[in-house]
């Protein structure tokens, strides 16, 4: 089910379903120690003896507030006669979420109404070993299990505290959960329970005929009692009206600061543009780590998330963010990256967001043989990244310190982990973490990765090394053309495999990462080999159904809904062609098949400008991880690079300058 409206600040991620169900609480990490563990912090309605607990049965409409990470989300149940006006946010500063909630009273009666929220608490991942207490101090619940507390709080009617409560066991035997208490509309007041252990804070309203009730809710994160004690206070003090108000202008001023002249494009592509920048930053922590996407109901398919930091897609992800402007969150991306890189030169798998080595599938051994259970672009599309951050903000002293520790050591790593024979890097993993072999998308990463290294080694006075550099990238590419590229069938392979007895395996399966050819600068766009594999992939791999959309490989079987079909369709594959689009494109009007696949990705993100991993193929609902990090990142690329070449192949005849200004306010 995927996250219709996650909020945050980089600490503390809340996340909620398609149902506003808060379904994922991540701090102090985003996506590290998810304190639900995807378990429902359940939302019920007592009204004149009638109960509900809101679920699909509603009429839910869940979307953000114009540039901001505070939410918009209406619930109407026609049966208890209510509708109910719902905002979220995470303070931008401090660790607190808050929810602002009125209540419509639709019939011609007085009504008493009962707000239930349940809280479902796994701290730390497990239900083991945690305590839910009425704090009368705070006149709040208090969840806390080591370093992890939580304080829950009320302001209704004028007055702050939780009034009606009750704290009890779950998970144990028969017992479902305190949750059940509330279906009656009355709490037992239980002030205290432990072990696996849920809550639930009640809040009552009398509502006139056609009039409305407006209250607040909050829950503050901290390590210990007197931080989240404190915290409660700075909700009382300032109010939470004002927390709403200041979160709310923040996140305006942070989403507008570049002024890009949205002018340039539809309306609809510049909205979701802006709400994919805030929704990228939900998903970044604030000590570096990109997460790929935090969405626990991704434990049911094989019981681990994707909730960590790969760092190929979050060198892609930190390109996207330079390009429009965002240098302060690549500039911790970077140096996480260089904490974590090993001494040999390379980045593991993936990596949990305090830099740990995270789960992984690749084996050190295969059929006897020892292997590096490495994806070797995670490498070299760092470098790659770090330059184009380098040559937009020309930031020397922030690369001073990542020169030798990360620039040097991963190039010197590309360098020795070749075939010494075909000059191609050795076996890797590719980037769907499927196969492993020598790939084209791997090549042409490693490619980019020494060239920037290169670049980077001139810059600093190193010309024999950066020579060196650049020797062993001309030698890859050449081998690519000489080992990847099938004459007969006119493009590139996905992979290539060496026998011992120097036979070959060659996989020619069309692959939507074969846009790495040109997106990576091996060659131009309008290359015969390059333009004719692209008319492949496309042709291959376009979903010939109502919706649309290009599958990452033929016979792809992930989460797969059709075999008539290549696969289902990714946005980010499908963004691929757009950007190849406009790469090759020469005037104006070669760019409208660009414009036609950003149309299209718009009009398949959910209401609140959520984007998936992949799409039904039938349908167009949303498939695996929502919101995938990558997919965002990508539409944002995609539309700079769109803007930029728009602006460029509209110019003067006269004068010869362009027409358009990127910004606002420029002439």
């Amino acid at each position: 089910m995927p996250r219709d409206i996650p909020v945050g600040n980089g600490n503390l991620l809340v996340a909620f379903d398609r149902n506003y169900l808060l379904r994922d609480l991540c701090f102090p990490c985003v996506g590290k120690e998810n304190h639900t563990n995807g378990h429902p912090f359940r939302l019920g309605f007592w009204v004149d003896g009638s109960f509900s607990w809101v679920s699909e049965e509603w009429e839910i409409q869940q979307h953000y507030l114009e540039d901001t990470l505070v939410t918009a989300v209406t619930l109407e149940n026609v049966k208890l006669g209510i509708r109910v006006m719902a905002s979220d946010c995470v303070d931008f500063h401090e660790n607190i979420y808050l929810k602002r909630m009125t209540v419509e009273n639709l019939t011609d009666q007085p009504q008493d109404v009962r707000v239930f929220f349940n809280h479902d608490f796994h701290l730390s991942g497990t239900e083991i070993g945690d305590t839910a207490v009425y704090r009368p101090d705070a006149k709040g619940i208090l969840h806390y299990k080591d370093d992890r507390y939580f304080l829950i709080n009320i302001h209704a009617k004028g007055e702050t505290g939780v009034r009606e409560y009750a704290m009890g066991v779950k998970e144990q035997g028969l017992m479902q959960g305190t949750w059940m208490d509330a279906e009656d509309g009355v709490l037992d007041g239980n002030p205290i329970a432990q072990g696996s252990v849920d809550s639930v804070a009640g809040v009552r309203l009398l509502i006139e005929p056609g009039a409305k009730e407006t209250f607040f809710y909050w829950i503050c994160a901290g390590v210990t009692w007197e931080e989240v004690r404190l915290l409660n206070q700075i909700v009382t003090g300032k109010t939470p009206e004002v927390l709403f108000k200041r979160t709310a202008d923040y996140w305006k001023l942070w989403v507008n600061k570049e002024g890009l002249n949205y002018n340039l494009i539809p309306e609809k592509i510049a909205r979701l543009y802006r709400q994919s920048l805030l929704i990228i930053r939900t998903q970044t922590d604030n000590r570096g780590g990109i997460l790929a996407a935090n969405d626990s109901d991704n434990m049911q398919f094989n019981r681990d998330t994707y909730s960590y930091v790969w760092t190929r897609d979050g060198a892609l992800i930190a390109m996207a963010l330079d390009a429009a402007g965002y240098f302060g969150l690549t500039r911790d991306f970077f140096n996480f990256c260089s904490r974590v890189i090993t001494p040999e030169g390379y980045f593991r798998h993936k990596y949990t967001p305090t830099g740990a080595v995270g789960s992984s599938w690749h084996p050190w051994i295969h059929s006897g043989q020892e292997q590096m259970p490495i994806q070797e672009d995670e490498t070299a599309l760092v470098i790659w990244a770090l330059w184009h951050h380098f040559s937009i903000y020309k930031d020397i002293e922030f690369i001073k310190p990542l020169y030798k520790r990360l620039v040097k050591n991963g190039a010197d790593f590309m360098l020795r982990y070749r075939n010494p024979i075909t000059k191609l890097p050795l076996p890797s993993y590719d980037l769907w973490e499927e196969r492993r072999g020598v790939l084209t998308f791997t090549a042409c990463s490693v490619y980019a990765g020494l060239l920037a290294a290169a670049n980077f080694a001139h810059a600093f006075g190193e010309t024999d090394i950066g020579r060196g550099y650049e020797t062993a990238a001309a030698e890859i590419k050449d081998a690519l053309i000489r080992h990847l590229y099938l004459k007969k069938k006119k493009r590139f392979s996905r992979m290539i495999n060496f026998n011992k007895d120097e036979s070959q395996e060659v996989d020619d399966t069309i692959d939507a990462s074969l846009y790495s050819l040109f997106a990576f600068c091996v060659f131009p766009p309008d290359d015969e080999r390059v333009s004719e594999t692209m008319r492949q992939v496309h042709e291959n791999l376009w979903c010939k159904t109502a919706i649309g959309g290009l599958a990452r490989y033929e016979g792809d079987s992930y989460h797969k809904i059709d075999d008539r079909l290549p696969g289902n369709p990714w946005i980010i594959c499908t963004l691929w062609m757009a950007q190849f689009y406009i790469a090759k494109a020469d005037s104006a009007e070669n760019l409208e098949k660009a414009l036609e696949i950003m149309l299209w990705v718009a009009d398949r993100a959910l209401p609140s400008g959520i984007l998936a991993e992949q799409i039904h193929p039938h349908t167009g609902e949303p498939i695996s991880v929502s919101p995938l990090t990558w997919s965002h990142a990508t539409f944002v690329f995609v539309v700079q690079k769109y803007i930029n070449k728009y602006i460029k192949l509209n110019v003067c005849p006269e004068c010869g300058h362009p027409k358009y200004s990127k910004y606002e306010n420029i002439t």
